[in-house]
């Protein structure tokens, strides 16, 4: 024990004595909780890849209400924040031998007009950032709409500009499968060595109409192609840190999001717990392998059914998914911003898309205020928050939109 007094307590005890200062009470630690729904509440948060429309072609129901099962509902979007989830309009990729996929994109398309229009005190569709501002402004929620998968432009221009029109405002290239564009990170048969003619083509022609490209689900050559051909910023829709789960294609490796963040793009991240945590992954990969078997066994079974009903089939022998959780999720959007800074990472949960394999604290969209309360406790701004909510997405959008005024008023 030392009988030295500690200069601090030498001076706090001088101007208590002499009553010219008292010491300054000590704040309460700060209620985290409070402050992320503060922020939830009075932030854009633009949720880039939403599987909703796809939900509902298996299963109507009305999302302007409380729905039982799914991931995305009126009332819990309110609850969590999120008031611009972009509408994936997913074509599966084994659609694109049927000649069906701009069939199934239009109908998809049709229902989220539904949506939008059955409820018009709660939704709007969105075609511009100007929309979502003053859509935002008015109290509705956003619906944007993204293309996942772009077997429906069918080898044809004149189909992008139609979707454009339609109200499509980005493009994943390919899905589970390569098709006539671009290589898929999922599929072994690498047919163009990465992007196709067309799919060159097709990158400059978005970039023209002001459809922003989308770099989720392609061959790692086909990412790097693309890098070289766009004259505006790309975005990854909803992918995750291939740090962390290495091998796993589908993700970003940590090069790739820094080109992708040289080119000013972003990389929305995907909650899926695959896509998460390694052992989530080596579960899922087996759960693939399995599912692969069982449809080769079941050829009459869609490739969907490997994703909605085959998991709980799994788990019957092999037990549940070990989810990921919420801190897990929080380590991708730190190594994207510790490679690239703040102005690079969003949100792209595939809510409604990848089934019960949500991590622990993420489960729904009620749930964004967990994700901000974790980066507040981790130490980001809320300016920063703001950024990762919606901001960056925003920044890209209208590059891509500026380009696309420039480009159509000199042709």
């Amino acid at each position: 024990m030392t009988n030295k007094t500690p200069a601090i307590l030498v001076v706090l005890t001088f101007l208590a004595a002499c009553g010219s200062e008292k010491a300054p009470a000590q704040k309460p630690a700060a209620d985290f909780a409070a402050e992320a729904q503060r922020i939830a509440e009075n932030s854009i948060i633009i949720d880039t890849h939403v599987d909703v429309p796809y939900r509902l072609e298996a299963r109507p129901q009305d999302v302007s209400l409380a729905t039982e099962g799914g991931d995305f509902d009126y009332p819990r979007a309110v609850s969590g924040g999120l008031n611009v989830p972009f509408m994936s309009i997913y074509t599966p990729a084994d659609l694109e031998v049927e000649g069906r996929s701009k069939e199934v994109a239009e109908k998809l398309i049709d229902s989220v007009e539904a949506i939008a229009q059955g409820a018009p005190d709660k939704f709007a569709i969105a075609r511009s950032v100007a929309d979502v501002q003053q859509q935002f402004a008015s109290g509705l929620i956003s619906l944007p709409m993204g293309m996942e998968n772009g077997s429906p432009v069918e080898g044809d221009l004149a189909n992008l500009q139609h979707f454009y029109e339609r109200g499509i405002r980005y493009i994943t290239l390919a899905h589970s499968l390569s098709n006539h564009i671009s290589d898929s990170s999922y599929d072994e048969h690498r047919q163009w060595g990465g992007l196709s003619e067309f799919g060159k083509e097709l990158i400059l022609e978005m970039n023209r109409v002001g459809i922003m490209v989308d770099v989720s689900h392609v061959s790692d050559d086909a990412f790097w192609q693309i890098m070289e051909l766009s004259r505006v910023p790309v975005i990854a829709s909803h992918s995750s840190a291939r740090h962390f789960t290495p091998g796993f294609e589908r993700n970003m490796s940590d090069d790739m999001i820094v080109a992708l963040a040289e080119n000013g793009g972003i990389i929305h991240i995907n909650f899926g717990s695959t896509f998460i945590s390694q052992e989530a992954r080596d579960y899922g990969d087996a759960l693939r392998n399995a599912g692969e078997e069982y449809l080769e066994e079941h050829p009459d079974l869609a490739e969907s059914f490997l994703y909605r009903e085959f998991p709980a089939i799994y788990a019957e022998d092999h037990g549940p998914l070990p989810f990921a959780t919420l801190d897990d999720v929080l380590d991708h959007f730190d190594h994207v911003v510790a490679l690239t800074g703040i102005d690079h990472v969003g949100i792209g949960s595939d809510y409604d898309g990848v089934g019960d394999s949500l991590p622990i604290g993420l489960k729904d969209v009620s749930q964004y205020p967990n994700l901000i309360e974790g980066l507040l406790r981790r130490g980001y701004s809320e300016e920063d928050i703001r950024k990762i909510l919606g901001e960056n997405l925003l920044r890209v959008w209208e590059a891509v939109e500026r380009y696309a005024a420039t480009t159509s008023s000199s042709t």
